[in-house]
């Protein structure tokens, strides 16, 4: 099934899309995809619920999140590109969860912006407490998928000190969406194309299949260290093609609009606008 949040900003209502593509109510049934509901989502007829008229804002689909976690370099080809070894075990950031916005939200680069990139990724969501967890039971608890564009600002990641946090948190840093994907529909998560378009270029073009860690690995490895929780995101590397590889390098201006979208999980349209 494909789950979605609507509404405007801080209002979404929870919704589930039909066999036709449109979006049914599912505010009757529960209240939030978020917390324990992603351990046991709803199996609803969506024909039963009512439909959603018009074109409601689709906002991330999941709610609440507690820990927006990211893993780096996690692509050979992409590793390759940016000119650095391929890591050891997998790569950990964090990104602040008020960078989270809905997938055709717009991209606001923030005041001073000088290098501002793009990274399509496969988003997991979890849907089951994860503690110490091996890696072939790591899937059970995966509540579904999404599209994820981490959007990053190059000059605080990597020229500024400290942690790449900074360069990875800037407000609207974080679309997620459109649909939380059912792993009943993701069959296998390590075989899913993934691309983005900028301004109708394509830039970006990988397959999952190319992940240094796979997801299984990534939940796993990371439980050892902490609990995963209900609602947390995991967004599991990008493949090559961002700005910041490129010859002569290129990064994002006010103006731009980024297309991106993963095979089955839906995608994304974002137009980058400048903050004033």
């Amino acid at each position: 099934m494909r789950f979605l949040r609507y509404g405007e900003i801080g209002q979404e209502k929870p919704g589930v899309l039909d066999k036709e593509g449109r979006i049914r109510d599912l505010s009757g049934v529960v209240d939030d995809l978020s917390g324990d509901v992603l351990a046991n989502l709803p199996d609803v007829d969506p024909a039963s619920l009512p439909l959603v008229e018009n074109n409601p804002r689709i906002g991330a689909p999941v709610g609440y999140v507690g820990k927006f976690m990211c893993i780096g370099l996690n692509y050979r080809d992409h590793a390759e590109e940016a000119g650095m070894p391929m890591p050891d075990e997998p790569i950990l950031f964090m990104k602040a969860t008020s960078a989270i916005v809905g997938p055709d939200d717009p991209v606001i680069l923030p005041r001073g912006s000088e290098k501002s990139d793009w990274e399509v990724e496969l988003g997991v969501v979890i849907g089951k407490a994860a503690k110490y967890v091996d890696e072939a039971s790591a899937l059970d608890h995966v509540a579904g998928y999404c599209v994820a564009n981490d959007v990053s600002e190059r000059a605080l990641q990597t020229e500024r000190g400290g942690q790449w946090t900074k360069g990875k948190s800037c407000d609207t840093f974080g679309p997620i969406g459109p649909w939380l994907v059912t792993p009943d529909e993701v069959p296998d998560p390590q075989n899913l194309d993934l691309y983005l378009d900028l301004n109708d270029t394509r830039v970006q073009t990988g397959n999952t299949a190319s992940m240094i860690y796979g997801v299984a690995h990534v939940i796993s490895y990371l439980s050892q260290m902490m609990t995963l929780h209900p609602g947390d995101v995991i967004v599991t590397g990008t493949p090559p093609g961002v700005g910041m590889g490129m010859k002569p390098q290129r990064f994002l201006q006010a103006g731009d609009v980024m297309e991106l979208g993963i095979e089955g999980l839906g995608k994304q349209r974002q137009r980058v606008m400048q903050d004033g």
